[in-house]
């Protein structure tokens, strides 16, 4: 019996994007040097992107950079890359590369997704139905229905109209 495993790569020039989507990895991590050449390859192939839009804040700010300042560089890359991924249609799943910044802030990469051109009921689904299907799991995660393992969380708010309710749970 061969061998199989799912793969994600952390890629960010557009060769290593391609070898990585030609050699078949299931995921790219980050993607932001992706040509539209590329895109269009990982969307023939399946290939999910998970942007990590909420990593590249993150390191700006810790670079200085302030909410409310004319956005730095780094930020208008991510918003120009975010945007031709969209009109790409290649598949978005949900990573956030937690760790770059605080545990417990994970929601930004949602509202990130939002802010720069994602529907809201899209940028949730990325971080479930697609998540679950990212990791091979589709079948038993990723949706509210019998015979799917659950854990639900309860806003106060409706995410589909402010994904920023997700920030806060009531409940668990």
């Amino acid at each position: 019996m061969p061998f199989w495993c799912r793969v994600a790569a952390h890629a960010t020039t557009d060769e290593g994007i391609w070898r990585a989507v030609t050699a078949g990895v299931r995921t790219i991590e980050h993607g932001t040097g992706v040509s539209e050449a590329t895109l269009g390859l990982m969307k023939e192939r399946g290939t999910f992107l998970c942007p990590t839009l909420a990593a590249t804040e993150a390191v700006t700010r810790y670079g200085g950079w302030k909410a409310g300042e004319p956005d730095p560089p780094a930020i208008v890359e991510s918003k120009a890359f975010f945007t031709r991924v969209l009109k790409s249609g290649v598949t978005i799943g949900y990573g956030s590369d937690v760790g770059v910044f605080a545990h417990g802030a994970e929601a930004r990469e949602i509202e990130l997704m939002v802010e720069y051109g994602m529907k809201s009921v899209d940028a949730l689904r990325a971080a479930t139905a697609t998540a679950a299907e990212v990791l091979g799991r589709a079948k038993e995660l990723g949706r509210i229905a019998p015979g799917f393992a659950a854990d639900l969380v309860a806003v106060r708010g409706d995410p589909l109209a402010d994904v920023s309710h997700l920030r806060a749970p009531a409940l668990v």
